[in-house]
């Protein structure tokens, strides 16, 4: 079964998502946990978690349908010491809150060699980072999200996230999520059925879709191969239809959150239709 959602808003109470979810008819959905865009939060109450946990119940989602994201601000290859310090514990703070709500995935961007160490020196700080934080929690799994590659940003190849996976310890807690906007602005071509089945060979071939935990189907308004991070609604961009028809037809992204991050919510709920409707067509061979 596919799990079909968006990310949204948690303004006014984490249980609010829940609720914003369910009106949009997703069987999943993305949040933040606390603002993204600030280092630190108050801590959840009993109150927010109690009600985050009963909203989620009301609307039937179960943790594995939900895919939280961390903030924008952490860096965990940070090539300077005492920042990669304060990316570490805020990654573990925000684990830490997705321990307290119940939920068994934190979506992250994996980090920056800010052209001041190597691609494979900051891909170790990274693992590091992933082992420090796993072995002061348990129950979540890290998803590293795959890059567009802009400026400095690392994840853009899958040999990148294949070689985080590698460094961390405990390979039941790590997986991958695969934004396509992201794995097309990078060089991966989803322009046709064809050439989607071939990129997703290669994601076996160098991953593996045992690390699958998530996806975020975004066309693209970047143009192919132009390392630049910028989304679009399904189909009004430079993928189109088809890769995400494919998808939607292949059984081994069934039982993953796979989140929109287009740029219209207003036409997130027919996206969503769309999406769930493509599972009736002719399946793939």
């Amino acid at each position: 079964m596919k799990y079909i959602g968006a990310h949204v808003s948690a303004a006014g109470g984490l249980a609010n998502a829940a609720l914003r979810a369910a009106e949009i008819e997703a069987t999943a959905f993305a949040l933040f946990t606390k603002n993204q865009r600030q280092w630190r939060a108050a801590p959840l109450t009993t109150g927010t978690i109690d009600e985050f946990k009963a909203a989620c119940e009301k609307y039937h989602y179960q943790p594995g349908q939900i895919l939280p994201h961390d903030s924008y601000l952490i860096n965990l290859g940070h090539p300077v010491e005492e920042a990669l310090e304060k990316s570490r514990d805020a990654f573990l703070d925000e684990v830490q809150r997705c321990e307290q709500l119940g939920l068994t995935l934190l979506n992250f961007h994996p980090g920056s060699h800010l052209m001041q160490i190597d691609e494979d020196k900051c891909l170790a700080r990274i693992a590091e980072s992933i082992n420090i934080v796993l072995a002061q929690t348990k129950g979540v799994t890290a998803v590293i999200e795959n890059t567009a590659g802009q400026g400095s940003n690392l994840g853009f190849r899958f040999e990148h996230l294949a070689a985080i996976i590698d460094g961390v310890e405990d390979k039941s807690r790590v997986g991958v999520c695969i934004d396509t906007c992201h794995a097309f602005a990078a060089g991966y071509d989803l322009r046709t059925t064809e050439s989607t089945a071939k990129v997703f060979a290669e994601f076996e071939r160098v991953v593996g879709f045992q690390y699958l935990r998530g996806m975020h189907l975004n066309d693209a308004k970047s143009t192919f191969g132009s390392r630049v991070d910028r989304h679009h609604s399904l189909g009004e961009g430079n993928i189109g239809h088809d890769a995400f028809r494919w998808i939607m037809q292949d059984d081994r992204f069934d039982g993953i959150p796979m989140i929109l991050e287009t740029i219209n919510p207003d036409i997130w709920a027919e996206e969503i239709a769309w999406l769930k409707a493509q599972q009736n067509e002719e399946a793939v061979a």
